[in-house]
């Protein structure tokens, strides 16, 4: 076991996570899926018994500041190190600015950005006492460029990056490597998952645009990208001698990530405003 990585990936009941942290134990590592609720751990669980995988799980729930403490030294003590780590837990919250209230808001960063920085600060210690690891952070395209009625959710996005960024020149002294995922529109339960403003109603001049949004979501995600993709990309980047520090996931993520190059601020939101007609 000494010599076996470890791996730890948060948010892994479902979606990217679940198949991140499938891909890392069938691949050699030993890997520690959690997630706050345990009742949801089933699935992987019969997975990695049918193919006998090393793989565990553990409650963490990345908003909570005892969670995370009681789940990486239950880790640490168990595994004794941790060389790999997924920040992968996260949500979309949509809605008008003018909508949301405050306590949405704070909820989406509470998850999407403090809860990342809680998991991170957490295992650094370790790392930097082993003299390696690396840290993976699952932005999103959203993180590059900015759509209407998601604003909370891209802000977070956008944290994350430069978080992310920051992180990696301060660590690398310490041979800890930062990466950035940024995967497009994934097939996954996104949209089912994502919060939406709890003060909608037909009244409101932003309606239109909503159901707009939710329908092409919905639609969308349907013809994503497989979770699975992520996975490999995250695999290969972590078994990489020298990773690149952001890998974007997807054509329609590539594709967007060129036009945002290329197109000026003006024909950008041409863009974004041609997507609601």
């Amino acid at each position: 076991m000494a010599s076996q990585k470890v791996a730890i990936v948060t948010g892994s009941s479902g979606g990217i996570g679940y198949e991140t942290a499938l891909v890392l134990a069938r691949n050699g590592f030993r890997t520690y899926a959690t997630m706050r609720n345990l009742e949801k751990a089933k699935a992987i669980l019969d997975v990695a018994k049918k193919e006998k995988l090393s793989l565990h799980t553990v409650k963490l729930d990345v908003t909570n500041e005892k969670s995370v403490n009681d789940a990486i030294k239950t880790i640490k003590s168990d595994a004794g190190r941790i060389d790999v780590l997924v920040n992968n837990a996260g949500y979309g919250l949509a809605g008008p600015l003018e909508d949301l209230s405050m306590s949405e808001i704070k909820e989406q960063y509470e998850t999407n950005v403090f809860g990342l920085i809680r998991v991170t600060q957490a295992v650094l210690f370790t790392m930097r006492e082993q003299k390696n690891g690396i840290i993976v952070n699952i932005s999103s395209i959203g993180g590059k460029m900015a759509m209407p009625l998601l604003s909370p959710y891209i802000g977070t996005k956008f944290a994350v990056e430069g978080l992310s960024e920051s992180i990696a020149y301060e660590l690398e002294p310490f041979g800890i490597k930062v990466v950035l995922i940024e995967p497009g529109v994934i097939k996954t339960n996104f949209d089912t998952g994502m919060v939406v403003a709890q003060n909608q109603n037909p009244s409101s001049p932003y309606y239109e645009n909503m159901q707009k949004l939710q329908s092409a979501m919905s639609s969308i995600i349907k013809t994503g990208t497989p979770s699975a993709k992520v996975a490999e990309v995250i695999l290969g980047a972590i078994t990489a001698p020298n990773p690149s520090m952001r890998y974007t996931v997807g054509d329609d993520a590539a594709m967007l990530a060129q036009k945002r190059k290329e197109l000026s601020d003006s024909e950008f939101k041409k863009l974004v405003f041609d997507f609601f007609k």
